[in-house]
């Protein structure tokens, strides 16, 4: 008997325990012991079995360590009927999460009974693929085609009550999962109650499935899976048998595991949990966090405010004025009335947060036992430095220095203070209380255990942490800087913003370049450009002129319901603004510029190989310290499609030399911008892949 599944004998009802820490994933240890069990209950002379998991939760899903190996025997789909063809009674008991793999193992017994905070789900589709073991067959046997589609095409996770009321679970008890679970086998044997193979219920009823596939198409952005899972319940409902259905699950799932997307998502899943793997930080111990001090109350600061109070940590908060400190207060008093209303948050613990938690403050002393200070002030260097000379005299020692900066260098900044070790860039991203990324930007002299206390705290607010070195943008401002050049560069020759953004968004970015501007605020961008004019443009670049234009009357995007577009009340998105397109002809006409047509194909490659050259170049000069870095920060922070990735897995999927082939090609008509980066020439020549960079580190 396999150790990983525990066999004894109750009575009449084989116990068959799953002790595979640390969530009894599905890997062929268990699934053989599972069968081995099934098999040993029925020559033992058991009249029902019960399935259960020890520790913390019944079977998670799969074993994430078989990914992408050659299935060994038993299959999941094999294993999943042998059990529902058990002559014996069947009975799984849940806790914890039964997701994937998992639930379609409870739904192959005959019953099905589960503590009230279980939660069940069949999230396949983000993985780019379908449930593969009866999952799309059996669910809407027992819940409906809608409810079935509904769980799958969104990968939810669904507590055990409205589980209970769909129909996945038969029966929700407090208790222990052994006990509750004896006790119901034992219920249903003293009540006669027959098997019930999910496999002989009657097919469920059609819908129009064809709509439901475009809606839900639509929905995904290009995603593929949710809309094949869409096919797959169909086959439940229009196959001759359950055999036949589950054959047509086999054929698309196998389709999936062969697409492009399923590669991009299986490669975000892995490198979101790589990301924060650093060999520097190995061994360092980060410093201890209780309470943090936010230098600013506008909308970046309220909103880091707002997601330290949610993770528990107390907050003090620096304004220059009672006024704007209370306005600051409002902000994050709405911050957090929004988690109320999304059920993450009760009313209670609202009230305690901004009551007990949260303290205003407009004299920097107040700052001076904080375990870590952030400011979110302006973006201007002068600023900044006066910021932290405060942050240098009042602040406690070992106390965190860190900077929300979103370009500034902060090696400058750490210069201007006495302990430049103690200095870290803590780079959100806005909403911050909401978006997921955050860069956290190491400094020549940061110390490790400040690297480290960067890496805890963005653990602490459920962030998305990379790991950056200092360069004009880090890594996801930098890289978008380019590729919003080369949009930039393509209005000049011909396409229209609004071509731009829609050719992206099918493509599958949340939004476009320029809905993306008039959503941050065009003001950012033309300070942006200001700043870099001062500085001095290399007279090669291609610099543009019609936003500052649009800016210089007034028009900064969402905010003054005006820029590329035109922002109604009460009204979702926008509509072209018909001031953008004169103020482009007319600087085409004054550069002597022909207009030409650009297809929607050629816009996304110019723009995603642009993408790719400059973050070649950010992993190539160290500011990145592997694509994986990249790719993680491009699809938390900027909207990149998670089923291609990355930008540097796309690159892989597309092939390394034809991107180059690409880049050398446009050179020839704008060599300054179409340089190729040097790590990518090493690759092609070679033979090598981003991903072989990120299996080396």
């Amino acid at each position: 008997m396999s150790q990983v599944i525990g066999y004894e004998k109750v009575g009449d009802i084989a116990v068959l325990s799953a002790n595979n820490p640390p969530v009894n994933a599905l890997g062929v240890d268990v699934r053989r012991g599972l069968l081995a069990g099934i098999e040993r209950a029925e020559t033992e002379g058991a009249l029902a079995v019960l399935i259960y998991g020890e520790g913390r939760t019944y079977f998670a899903g799969a074993d994430i360590r078989e990914f992408g190996k050659p299935p060994q025997e038993p299959w999941l789909p094999a294993l999943c009927d042998r059990i529902e063809a058990s002559p014996l009674l069947v009975v799984s008991a849940l806790h914890g999460t039964a997701l994937g793999g998992g639930l379609e193992v409870a739904l192959s017994c005959h019953y099905r009974i589960a503590i009230p905070s279980t939660k069940v789900g069949l999230p396949e589709v983000n993985l780019g693929i379908i449930p593969g073991a009866g999952g799309t067959q059996r669910l809407p046997r027992v819940a409906g085609v809608e409810a079935a589609l509904d769980m799958i095409t969104t990968g939810r996770h669904v507590r055990a009550p409205e589980a209970l009321e769909m129909g996945v679970l038969d029966k929700v008890q407090d208790g222990n999962p052994r006990d509750i679970g004896l006790a119901y086998v034992q219920d249903l044997l003293e009540a006669n109650a027959p098997r019930r193979p999910v496999c002989e219920m009657a097919r469920p009823v059609a819908i129009d499935f064809d709509a439901a596939y475009d809606a839900v198409l639509k929905k995904g952005r290009g995603q593929l899976s949710p809309a094949i899972a869409v096919r797959a319940v169909q086959a439940s409902c229009e196959s001759a048998d359950f055999a036949a259905g589950q054959a047509r699950e086999r054929e698309l799932f196998m389709e999936l595991m062969a697409s492009d997307q399923r590669k991009g998502l299986i490669h975000a899943f892995f490198a979101e949990r790589a990301v924060s793997k650093l060999p520097e930080l190995q061994g360092i111990s980060p410093r201890d966090l209780h309470k943090i001090g936010v230098i600013g109350g506008g909308t970046m600061g309220a909103g880091i405010a707002t997601s330290a109070l949610l993770a528990g940590l107390a907050v003090v908060l620096l304004e220059m004025s009672p006024e704007a400190a209370h306005a600051a207060k409002d902000r994050i008093a709405a911050n957090l009335a929004g988690a109320v209303k999304r059920g993450k948050l009760s009313t209670v613990e609202h009230d305690d947060i901004l009551q007990n938690r949260l303290t205003l403050a407009t004299d920097y002393d107040a700052l001076g036992d904080v375990d870590l200070a952030i400011e979110a002030v302006f973006e201007d260097m002068e600023v900044k430095k006066q910021v932290f000379a405060r942050l240098d005299a009042v602040c406690k020692n070992g106390a965190v220095l860190a900077t929300n900066t979103s370009y500034l260098d902060i090696n400058e900044i750490a210069g201007s203070v006495r302990r430049p070790g103690d200095v870290i860039g803590l780079h959100f991203f806005s909403p911050a209380h909401v978006m997921k990324l955050l860069e956290i930007v190491v400094a020549d002299q940061t110390a490790p255990e400040v690297a480290a206390t960067g890496f805890a705290l963005g653990k602490r607010l459920g962030k998305v942490s990379v790991r950056a070195g200092v360069c004009d943008g880090f890594i996801g401002n930098r890289i978008l800087n380019t590729y919003r050049s080369c949009a930039d560069h393509m209005v000049l020759d011909g396409a229209s913003p609004f071509q731009i953004d829609t050719a992206l968004t099918e493509f599958g970015f949340a939004m476009g370049p320029y809905a993306v501007s008039d959503l941050a605020g065009l003001d950012i961008g033309w300070a942006a450009r200001k700043r870099k004019r001062t500085a001095g443009l290399d007279p090669r670049a291609r610099d543009s002129f019609y936003a500052d234009k649009l800016c210089e009357t007034g028009h900064f995007g969402q905010k003054t319901g005006k820029g590329y577009y035109v922002y109604e009340m009460g009204k979702r998105g926008g509509t072209p603004n018909p001031e953008v397109m004169p103020l482009i002809e007319a600087e085409r006409a004054e550069r002597g510029i022909s207009p030409r047509t650009f297809t929607d194909k050629e816009i996304v490659r110019r723009y995603m190989v642009a993408m790719v050259n400059e973050a070649a170049k950010v992993v190539g000069d160290g500011i990145a310290r592997r694509p994986l870095d990249v790719d993680v920060t491009l699809l938390y922070g900027y909207g990149f499609p998670r089923y291609w990735g990355g930008p540097m897995k796309w690159a892989d999927l597309q092939g390394l030399p034809t991107v180059l082939d690409d880049i050398r090609k446009w050179s020839e008509e704008a060599s300054f911008f179409w340089q190729p980066a040097p790590l990518l020439e090493q690759l092609v020549a070679e033979n090598r892949s981003f991903d072989d960079l990120n299996r080396e580190t």
